[in-house]
């Protein structure tokens, strides 16, 4: 046994060994789940082994899928073993981040006191590299700095963790500015915020990359005639995870974008919000393994695109090909919406959607149109919706579908039980083990 992991949420303990994955991946052998212990929809721990057969075919199971929990996370670098720390601010030896980028060694960490920094666009270079704002969020501002033509910051190749900083305002010639350009690596994006780029996180297209954003807020895209900003565009990579984090007040492109081989949503608040204009709020144009469990997904009266989400438009990539959306509250404004569409004609036969537990609001239309389990969706009217701690998407106390969501069951060991909901202004807070689940995402 080895890299034993816990996790408050959920108390999950994982046990990898090597196991290969189907070549036409490309990627390196991802490790297996021989067994977990967890805690079942009646708030009891209990030991699960994973059967060695394998689910159906065109059911991934715990062997080929990291699934919504986090157990083939690689080791985060939130602690650089014998690296310094470097201080930049006003009033310290170091004023700039340019500067700091430049004396940084792999292994470092670099803490950045509060205010505006100005025009500090970076190319970074290190590998296992902490950058974290200290105290109150300092905030970026391109004030027309790119690096690269890309990016106020690039991230080359690197274990790297960035915590507590706000990126503003990033335009380059070719209209794909970004606060961060994430072209290889493995990088964490911790409590950061993205307003007015027109890209808030974009990655290239390496493999084997792992993108992971918790807790972040994203928003304000630039209302450029011509041009599509995505808020978060992960590329063809290995993986992407988003969890806790506000999306909202896009402009024609996408609140979430995701060509990854697999995307985990979980537990996001994806609304646009008044006058909000973005195309789908969450999309996978190229199919593959998505877990979207435990969202606030709302689409505006003034979007640009009748679709909420959006599955296999661009047809496959990735050798597994599954959406299961559980327990996310949907929300349509508009008249002839749909809260869901998938694009069965462009992806292999036999790709399943599981739709279990969705609360719909609104008009939508909501037809999976591809095979799987579809089951406890039930549709509302928005007027019957509360507002719970600002968060105005929550049933009432005395809702007759209070605590009467079905057990949405198992993807080979994967639970799609939610074990967590989403938190103002971004964030996420446990749920009470034990309590009989709603359908939706707030409990």
């Amino acid at each position: 046994m080895r890299d034993p992991r816990l996790f408050t949420a959920g108390l999950v303990v994982t046990f990898l060994a090597c196991a290969g994955l189907a070549q036409a991946d490309a990627l390196p052998p991802a490790p297996a789940e021989l067994g977990t212990i967890r805690r079942n929809e009646h708030g009891q721990l209990e030991v699960v082994r994973t059967p060695a057969a394998s689910h159906a075919a065109a059911t991934p199971t715990a062997d080929q899928v990291a699934g919504p929990g986090r157990a083939l996370e690689k080791k985060r670098p939130n602690a650089m073993a014998n690296g310094r720390t470097l201080v930049v601010g006003p009033q310290e030896r170091i004023r700039s981040i340019t500067e700091a980028a430049r004396l940084a060694r792999d292994g470092d960490t670099i803490e950045i006191l509060p205010g505006e920094y100005r025009q500090q666009a970076v190319v970074w270079l290190q590998s296992r590299l902490m950058v974290r704002g200290r105290g109150q969020r300092p905030v970026l501002v391109a004030d027309g700095d790119h690096a690269e033509g890309k990016a106020l910051w690039v991230v080359r190749n690197a274990d790297m963790l960035i915590e507590n900083i706000e990126f503003r305002g990033a335009r380059v010639p070719d209209g794909n500015g970004a606060g961060i350009r994430f072209e290889r690596g493995h990088l964490r994006i911790v409590r950061c915020a993205f307003f007015d780029n027109e890209m808030g996180i974009l990655t290239g297209n390496v493999a084997d990359s792992v993108l992971e954003v918790e807790d972040s807020e994203f928003g304000q895209a630039p209302r450029h005639a011509g041009d599509l900003h995505h808020l978060l565009y992960a590329g063809t990579i290995a993986r992407l995870s988003v969890r806790g984090s506000r999306l909202q007040q896009g402009f024609r492109g996408h609140l979430i974008k995701s060509r990854a081989r697999e995307s985990s949503i979980l537990y996001n608040l994806l609304v646009d919000g008044v006058g909000g204009r973005s195309s789908y709020e969450l999309e996978f144009p190229n199919g593959g393994l998505a877990w979207v469990i435990g969202n606030v997904i709302g689409q505006s009266a003034t979007t640009d695109n009748r679709d909420l989400v959006s599955y296999g438009a661009e047809g496959r990539h990735w050798p597994v090909n599954a959406l299961y959306l559980a327990h996310n509250t949907l929300i349509d404004d508009t008249v002839d919406g749909r809260f869901l569409r998938v694009w069965s004609d462009r992806l292999p036969a036999g790709s399943e959607v599981w739709a279990i537990n969705n609360l719909l609001v609104g008009r939508g239309a909501f037809m999976p149109q591809a095979p799987g389990r579809h089951d406890g969706n039930q549709s509302i009217d928005r007027a019957m919706l509360l507002d719970a701690d600002g968060l105005v998407f929550a049933l009432p106390q005395n809702s007759p579908l209070r605590g009467k969501a079905r057990p949405p069951g198992f993807v080979g060991e994967q639970s799609l039980a939610p074990n967590a909901e989403f938190r103002l202004p971004a964030g996420t807070r446990p749920l009470v083990a034990g309590k009989p689940l709603s359908v939706g995402a707030l409990q």
